[in-house]
């Protein structure tokens, strides 16, 4: 499968006449056609609610984006309850998922009414303490251990990751929480990431409907959602198929009617926490060539970096390359592409096949829409790109403006340099 940008050469020149590279730009037509494709995959659950994980992508105007189709926000700490809360979320809009968690943060979910989903079996009473008492509704975080696998292929290793309750303290959280005066509850779980497979959700699916009529049954609770979480990936290499989420929809379905319906437990609600399924291919990095070495191996710098893209120096991960204008010529030049950071990581990509690369050529970073420019980073005392988005009728509109030195200086007012700073 070949991977084409959203956008091409001509509309990049006409975008960098006002909005200089590198940045971040974001597909409004393919982020509506994919949430409302998630919709339909789980239209047979009538209570089915998708969370999207602010983390992956924390622009307000892309969150109003698919509110407009009803999705709520994942919220892992208090600016993203901050940002979710100033679009319009709270209440039951609102999945408050965090681990590791502050008082203060619980605090603030509360205030806005969010479903609280608690990582540890010590914060059950940490939140009564906290709050005075525990929330009428509430969720607990599962990690059942082991070893994660489909057929023979290990996908994740639930035992190794920080997240979650054991299968003892889950029960006996829920106990507690019954106990304490908890009317409603949740489980949650996350157990792979970045899955490229439909059997992940359906085979974790099976896990947690298994756990929760064991918990209704032994403990009575009143389980009023199951929340698969995130884990559903994307296809970032150009031999990978992609996720089918029809196919994966329908597959839930089928195990929801075998475990949960038979237990009378056919009301229960489906929840997911997607982030990178449901924006990552709709995202790439705009970035130009602006410089060439020839020494032991063939270096293309460009003026993007890792502060803009974070995922191939932490992870060694692989982001596809366009060089636009060049979509048809052969790859027949061997590449590192490379950013200005003073780390030998800063490497979009290593030994990679491209066209011909002259200086001026534009970039085209594939899949950046998740996880991208939300992990970014001032190292170096780089500043942060800006974020434009492409509309539907074909318009640019900028939903974050590029940092500048006085914002990278900001923080530094309390130091008698700092007028000095601010004015260059």
């Amino acid at each position: 499968m070949k991977k084409h940008p959203f956008v091409t050469l001509e509309q990049i020149k006409e975008i960098t006449k006002t909005y200089p590279t590198p940045f971040h730009l974001y597909d409004e037509k393919g982020i509506r056609e994919n949430v409302k494709k998630l919709y339909q995959a789980f239209s047979w659950n009538p209570g089915y609610k998708e969370y999207f994980a602010v983390k992956a992508t924390p622009n307000p105007f892309l969150l109003q984006i698919l509110r407009e189709y009803g999705c709520g926000c994942d919220c892992s700490s208090m600016t993203e309850l901050m940002m979710s809360n100033a679009i319009g979320a709270s209440g039951d809009d609102i999945m408050f998922s965090s681990n590791d968690t502050p008082v203060a943060e619980f605090k603030k979910a509360a205030e806005l009414n969010a479903i609280i989903n608690l990582d540890d079996i010590t914060h059950v009473e940490i939140v009564e303490k906290a709050l005075g008492k525990l929330p009428k509704k509430m969720s607990c975080r599962y990690n059942p251990g082991g070893i994660f696998k489909i057929s023979n292929d290990i996908m994740d290793n639930p035992g190794d990751a920080k997240y979650g309750m054991t299968t003892e303290q889950l029960f006996e959280a829920f106990r507690m929480m019954k106990e304490k005066g908890v009317e409603e509850f949740g489980i949650h779980a996350f157990l792979a990431s970045n899955t490229v497979t439909n059997e992940y959700y359906p085979m974790l699916a099976k896990v947690l409907f298994e756990v929760a009529v064991k918990l209704k049954k032994e403990t009575g609770a009143d389980i009023k959602f199951i929340n698969l979480s995130g884990g559903i990936g994307i296809a970032y290499r150009p031999d990978q198929t992609p996720n089918d989420i029809l196919k994966i929809g329908a597959s839930v379905k089928e195990v929801y009617e075998q475990v949960l319906v038979p237990a009378g437990m056919g009301d229960v609600a489906i929840y997911t926490e997607l982030g990178r399924f449901m924006t990552g291919p709709y995202g790439g990095l705009v970035t130009k060539a602006i410089n060439q070495k020839h020494t032991h191996k063939e270096y293309i710098g460009v003026d993007a970096c890792a502060v803009n893209l974070m995922r191939p120096a932490m992870y060694g991960a692989y982001h596809h390359i366009t060089v636009l204008g060049k979509e048809e010529a052969a790859c027949d030049h061997k590449y590192d592409i490379t950013g200005s950071l003073c780390e030998n990581n800063d490497k979009f990509a290593i030994d990679r096949m491209l066209p011909e690369i002259e200086m001026g050529d534009y970039l085209f970073i594939h899949d950046t829409g998740a996880h991208g420019f939300a992990m970014g980073y001032n190292y170096n005392g780089k500043l942060k790109s800006s974020e434009l988005l492409l509309k539907e009728d074909g318009s640019i509109q900028m939903i974050r403006r590029a940092e500048t030195p006085k914002d990278y200086f900001a923080t530094f007012d309390c130091f008698p340099i700092y007028e000095k700073l601010i004015q260059g």
